[in-house]
């Protein structure tokens, strides 16, 4: 199975909790596929099975930058092969900044909604305010990831 990663990140963090990812998909056999600058056509030259989205939040709930222009695309074309793949969202955020925690994240989970992806497992939240280590803190929910997709 193609999973295709897609990830906003503006530290970094984001990207290496998709890397990580990644590497743990591999590992269960499934091919993993991550381009933090990927654009709607690369992603669609991967033809994924299914995907898994990775942000972190911005501003007052936004998207990071590097993930903008991709999150544009798929929402002006909603192309119709993704129906009814599999799909999960790990959002990164802030609890202490209330209501917009992990709003990226609640983003992607919206547009995979809209693409009529289905949420094989409810969104992961990693509280930067209490993680230092989101990459380790994402591992058992990717476990579960694993087991969902293989279902």
């Amino acid at each position: 199975m193609k999973v295709a990663i897609l990830s906003g990140s503006v530290y970094g963090t984001a990207e290496e909790v998709a890397r990580h990812a990644a590497g743990i998909l591999n590992a269960a056999g499934f091919e993993a596929w991550h381009n933090p600058r990927a654009n709607l056509a690369d992603v669609q030259a991967f033809a994924p099975d299914a995907f898994l989205a990775v942000t972190s939040t911005t501003g007052m709930g936004e998207l990071p930058d590097n993930l903008q222009p991709l999150y544009s695309s798929i929402r002006d074309q909603l192309p119709a092969a993704w129906r009814g793949l599999p799909g999960a969202v790990i959002g990164l955020g802030d609890a202490s900044y209330g209501d917009t925690f992990c709003a990226g994240g609640e983003q992607l989970r919206e547009l995979f909604g809209e693409l009529g992806v289905r949420e094989v497992l409810p969104m992961l939240r990693l509280d930067a305010s209490e993680s230092v280590t989101p990459e380790a803190d994402a591992e058992p929910w990717l476990a579960e990831l694993v087991i969902a997709l293989r279902g």
